[in-house]
């Protein structure tokens, strides 16, 4: 890979930034309610997971209860 200049470099990566395509407002509002939606849903299933072998442990165990 050839070196090439700072300013060249500069001018490189300006040229590629112009390329970049970058989301609309609303498709940005949409993919974060998607994150928030699928983050809860996750919490909600780990938490029943979580309570469902908590159960089967005091069960096997005979603990706390």
């Amino acid at each position: 890979m050839a070196k090439s200049s700072p300013a060249q470099f500069i001018r490189e990566v300006r040229q590629e930034a112009k390329k970049v395509t970058w989301p609309t407002r609303r498709e940005t509002g949409i993919s974060t309610a998607m994150v928030f939606v699928f983050c809860i849903i996750a919490a909600i299933f780990f938490l029943l997971v979580d309570m469902l072998l908590q159960e089967g442990v005091k069960l096997l165990f005979g603990l706390g209860g």
